[in-house]
């Protein structure tokens, strides 16, 4: 069964291949400019710095949803080791085996395709076993660093969490954008809390999956229009799970990465930066989320830092 109309007819409209010309691999990161950048380092006053990521261990947030996708198997390879003989500096190395997506992370672009294509019409298959992602591999992702708006969805309704069949909808943000006397603008990398994250904190990583609020897909119209450079939010699937129309899996995952473009990032961990902003009423501020450049990878591992 094909993907329904009700989905094309939102891909048409959010669609922006060949916007930034035939051969771009980075989709809406073209929008943080220099000058984006200049104006989102005049956000920052304090220079208070709240990070964003979760531990990265071995019981992390993957509870084995998706196969292959393990939480980090962390191992000591060395030591205390004199490498050059008795006396010497000895030194103690570790080695890490993980999913790329396991943790805090963003989605490369070819972490999903549609309809055998991914971002800017190319083929599918030029993702492949040895070859990894031939185009907009998450190694081509420019630097990732610009103004970031939260959108305290949760804290705008008066709520700790979502529950977890809430679908955030424009509306939503619309609602956050207003409680926070913020302005989403291009370039800018939106931060959507839901509180679902706490779910995992307490412990329970398996309700932290399932149910999940998450955004809707009416959402990518909403980011498309405002030139937003890229979203990262607080649950394990980014979107509602389940899915808010029946049979259509991550409908905006193909929406946000393979139509418009757009990195995408989930497991985030938001709840300092929320009551941070709620002290001062502030709810933009300098974002830094440099992905890893694994050549090829459909994803990496991200250590995000807000400033204020």
């Amino acid at each position: 069964m094909g993907l329904p109309a009700e989905f094309h007819d939102i891909a048409k409209r959010v669609n922006n291949w060949g916007r930034w010309g035939a051969e771009d691999e980075i989709g809406t990161l073209n929008l943080i400019t220099d000058e984006v950048v200049r104006a989102a380092a005049a956000d920052v006053r304090t220079g208070r710095r709240i990070p964003l990521a979760l531990p990265l261990k071995e019981d992390g947030v993957q509870a084995g949803l998706i196969p292959g996708r393990i939480n980090p198997l962390h191992t000591m390879v060395q030591i205390n080791q004199e490498l050059f003989g008795p006396g010497t500096v000895a030194c103690s190395d570790d080695a890490v085996t993980m999913g790329l997506q396991a943790g805090t992370h963003w989605d490369a672009l070819t972490h999903v395709s549609h309809s055998g294509k991914i971002y800017n019409g190319r083929p599918a298959a030029t993702v492949t076993a040895h070859g990894r992602s031939e185009f907009s591999g998450i190694d081509k992702a420019a630097p990732i660093l610009s103004r970031g708006v939260l959108l305290d969805v949760a804290r705008a309704k008066g709520l700790d969490r979502l529950a977890g069949g809430h679908a955030v909808t424009p509306e939503d943000l619309a609602e956050a954008e207003e409680f926070g006397r913020v302005t989403v603008r291009a370039g800018d990398i939106v931060l959507v809390r839901t509180g679902q994250v706490q779910v995992y904190l307490a412990g329970d990583k398996h309700g932290y999956g399932f149910p999940s609020p998450g955004l809707s897909v009416r959402t990518p119209e909403w980011f498309h229009a405002r030139d937003v450079a890229a979203v990262a939010n607080d649950t394990l699937t980014f979107e509602i799970f389940p899915p808010e129309i029946d049979g259509l899996w991550l409908p905006v995952h193909a929406l946000d990465l393979v139509e418009m473009g757009m990195h995408q990032g989930q497991n985030w961990n938001l709840e300092n930066l929320s009551t941070a902003c709620a002290e001062v009423r502030r709810y933009g501020f300098l974002l830094s989320a440099m992905p890893e450049p694994f050549v090829g990878g459909t994803g990496t591992p991200v250590a995000p830092v807000a400033v204020l």
